[in-house]
């Protein structure tokens, strides 16, 4: 099947120097914002602009491990690796993940804390820093929104720095309450909120990056219905064997046995560019198929005896 395989790289290794350059400019933001808070939250002696920089400086470092990630999987294939490191990204989504979602956890205990106890803190000093926190996670996370899109690793990452910019907001609030009108359980209501919420989003990442980890099928295709049209096509008596997952969110891999009319070799490359064709259309571009004549018994279009089994279409084919 044709394609532009050389531009496509070219293409994707500008890409990956874009998303690497924005990715450092995080990084540097994160840090910078962790040092800030950290003074500020004890001159202030607010534990919430603490709390507020340490959940920063993890975010720091999980931009790190995608920025390192994405590095990796910039990587051609070797000998070792045929398919390259790609799925880098998704391991690094999945750690990031995870971090955030034990965070998340922390951050319900600290809120649980502070019900209990609340704490008086120096209102006005948190209102500057958490608005100056604000606006550097904002920034950050509009630097990799765009990015974010279709790539698992930086959704992480423009996740962390989302609830960041939350974490601010609900410290900004905060601030407010506790120094016009001394609310001090404003402060734990708002870490709940946000905690809930970034707990929700790390489970959606943790389960995708776990689903691709595991080779599973993508939820938007479906391996009986697939093989149901190319048995469509006359030249193919039937399909089994087929198997289907995700390198990464990008590239979706097919494998199949396709039993066919007995046909010369040159005739199943006809074939074959019939079947890329049709996956195509459904978003599938790395396809192997090996041809068969005759009908395996007892093969399923998962596996030999498994779920789905057909029949052969057209036993005579043609006869």
């Amino acid at each position: 099947m044709p394609d532009n395989h050389n531009h496509s790289h070219h293409h994707g290794i500008e890409a990956g120097e874009a998303k690497g350059s924005r990715l450092l400019a995080v990084i540097a933001l994160n840090f910078i914002i962790t040092a800030a808070q950290t003074a500020a939250g004890i001159f202030a002696g607010s534990l919430s602009l603490i709390s507020d920089s340490l959940h920063n400086f993890s975010d720091g470092m999980a931009v790190i491990i995608s920025y390192l990630a994405l590095r990796i999987a910039g990587r051609g294939n070797d000998k070792r690796r045929t398919f390259g490191y790609k799925r880098a990204t998704i391991l690094a989504a999945l750690v990031n993940s995870s971090v955030l979602a034990v965070i998340s956890v922390f951050l319900f205990r600290e809120a649980y804390g502070r019900f209990q106890h609340p704490r008086e803190v120096d209102g006005g000093l948190v209102i500057w820093v958490a608005l100056v926190g604000l606006a550097a996670n904002a920034l950050g996370a509009w630097l990799l929104h765009g990015h974010s899109k279709g790539d698992i690793n930086l959704k992480a990452s423009y996740l962390h720095l989302i609830s960041d910019t939350l974490s601010s907001v609900g410290v900004v609030i905060g601030g407010i309450l506790i120094y016009f009108f001394r609310v001090y359980w404003v402060d734990p209501l708002l870490t709940v909120l946000i905690a809930l919420y970034v707990l929700t989003q790390s489970y959606k990442i943790i389960k995708q990056a776990f689903a691709i980890l595991m080779q599973s099928v993508p939820a938007s295709l479906d391996p009986e219905a697939i093989a149901a049209e190319l048995c469509s096509m006359e030249e193919i008596e039937n399909v089994h064997h087929v198997h289907i997952w995700s390198l990464d969110e990008n590239n979706v891999m097919f494998e199949a046995h396709v039993n066919v009319c007995d046909m010369l070799v040159s005739e199943t490359a006809r074939t074959l560019e019939k079947i890329e064709r049709l996956l195509e259309a459904h978003g599938i571009r790395h396809v192997t198929i090996q041809f068969e004549n005759g009908c395996c018994p007892g093969a399923g279009v998962i596996s030999a005896g498994g779920p789905g089994a057909p029949a052969c279409k057209k036993p005579d084919c043609g006869a």
